[in-house]
């Protein structure tokens, strides 16, 4: 009897739980983040494949790109990214893992008025733990500011500033992107993106991208997205697919 009675407990707070917390929100597809932070005591995974076309006779695939993400307090957040790439240049393929990433994403305040929502996001390469032909020579560090406006029930801004360095080099690239998200209907999800990087000794590269997310369940979303570069040293093009569910 008493079994049967912490069985019927569970099963009630389970649902309370998926009744009372907020549909899933994902730093993917975009690549501007977003400033929330996983729930308390949920994981939460955001798994996305990509074809890249970079210039001619040279292509680049994520099979896949994962973010694993933990939230430790309404504040906190812990994260992994792991990454599988294959890399084609001419008739040369290069395949491997790239250096894992380990952070963390906290919140810096609610949005109020013409303040933004807005969290940061830290992370850092771990320079060995990765395939050998991926190997960097230093502890790369990344950081960026996500913020995001509410303009109307359907229609949000969002827009990230950060850096990052790639492991060789003490230069870094800065980042930025803007990206305005339309929710279509409870289910399904738009946006259209500016996004780009600027290295410190080099010209900055601009793209412009545009997908949609399917809300399939309050804890499970798949997307679809796409972009071209629009600056010439910006790659081609890139499609993209994937899914995020948390548990």
């Amino acid at each position: 009897m008493k079994r049967s009675l912490l069985f019927l407990f569970l099963v009630y707070g389970v649902m309370v739980t998926g009744q009372t917390t907020e549909p899933i929100e994902a730093d993917r597809p975009d690549q501007t983040e977003t400033p929330a932070i996983v729930p308390k005591g949920m994981f939460q995974f955001e798994v996305g494949f990509s074809y890249q076309k970079n210039k001619v006779n040279s292509t680049s695939l994520a099979l896949p790109s994962a973010l694993w993400k933990y939230g430790v307090n309404d504040n906190f957040e812990l994260r992994l990214i792991t990454e599988w790439v294959v890399d084609k240049e001419l008739d040369t393929t290069t395949s491997g893992v790239n250096p894992i990433l380990i952070g963390c994403k906290i919140k810096i305040c609610e949005e109020k008025g013409i303040i933004p929502k807005t969290s940061f996001i830290g992370h850092m390469s771990i320079p060995k733990a990765a395939s050998s032909k991926y190997k960097a020579d230093f502890y790369a560090p990344e950081f960026r500011f996500t913020m995001q406006h509410t303009l109307s029930d359907k229609l949000s801004l969002g827009y990230n500033l950060g850096s990052e360095w790639d492991g060789f080099s003490a230069e870094p690239t800065f980042i930025y992107t803007l990206t305005t998200g339309y929710s279509i209907n409870e289910k399904l999800g738009s946006y259209v993106e500016f996004f780009g990087f600027a290295p410190q000794e080099d010209k900055a590269n601009h793209n412009f991208d545009a997908g949609i997310t399917y809300l399939v369940n309050r804890n499970f979303m798949v997307d679809l997205s796409s972009g071209v570069g629009v600056t010439e040293n910006a790659p081609d093009y890139y499609i993209a697919f994937g899914f995020s569910f948390r548990i």
